[in-house]
């Protein structure tokens, strides 16, 4: 898992930039409409969903793709819906974002307790998916919020969700690039191990 993690370290870095720009359009942009921050999220979780379901496809370890892979198809769902149903009332937008949250929450968590013991910071991805949850349930529980408060709600999960994930990539990254040097130099990785 860390070894295909690592290796898509940029699948966490593109799934972050995006929900960092979301947030920041969502969040920023006084007076949106309903068609409009539809038409955002759309967006935003159709990017994410298909990098994810090509990263579980296209990826050489086999064990946890299916939960991977779940992750993205819920954000693929979820961006069909989005612009099959563009006119879709506020409180139904509502719904598929808590949703879609929901589950994206729960297969972060879930991924982040399997990598315990592979990788550090692994809390990252733990705490991406505890906002992400605790967010959805929010939107679920609180179905009374005026638009804006729902912009501002999702667009602040957004940027923190976002920035969450380009750290994890940032680490992950550096984790891609010191298993590449242990495989070229077996001694290194010794002598490292050795220092530490």
């Amino acid at each position: 898992m860390l070894v295909l993690l690592s290796e898509r370290w940029y699948v966490f870095a593109i799934r972050g930039a995006a929900a960092v720009l979301f947030g920041i359009l969502t969040a920023f942009w006084p007076g949106i409409t309903v068609f409009v921050l539809v038409m955002l999220f759309g967006a935003y979780v159709l990017i994410d969903g298909v990098v994810t379901t090509v990263s579980a496809i296209r990826g050489r370890v086999r064990k946890h793709r299916g939960l991977v892979a779940l992750g993205g198809l819920t954000g693929v769902a979820a961006g069909v819906v989005t612009f099959l149903w563009p006119a879709i009332t506020a409180l139904a937008l509502l719904y598929v974002i808590a949703a879609w949250m929901f589950v994206t929450g729960i297969v972060h968590v879930a991924t982040a307790i399997r990598l315990r013991r592979e990788i550090s910071n692994e809390w990252l991805l733990g705490l991406g998916g505890f906002l992400s949850v605790a967010a959805g349930i929010a939107l679920a529980v609180l179905p009374g919020v005026g638009l804006l408060a729902l912009t501002w709600l999702v667009g602040a999960y957004a940027i923190v969700f976002g920035s969450v994930l380009i750290a994890l990539a940032v680490r992950l990254r550096t984790t891609h690039l010191d298993l590449a040097v242990d495989l070229r130099d077996p001694a290194s990785s010794r002598r490292s191990m050795v220092e530490h």
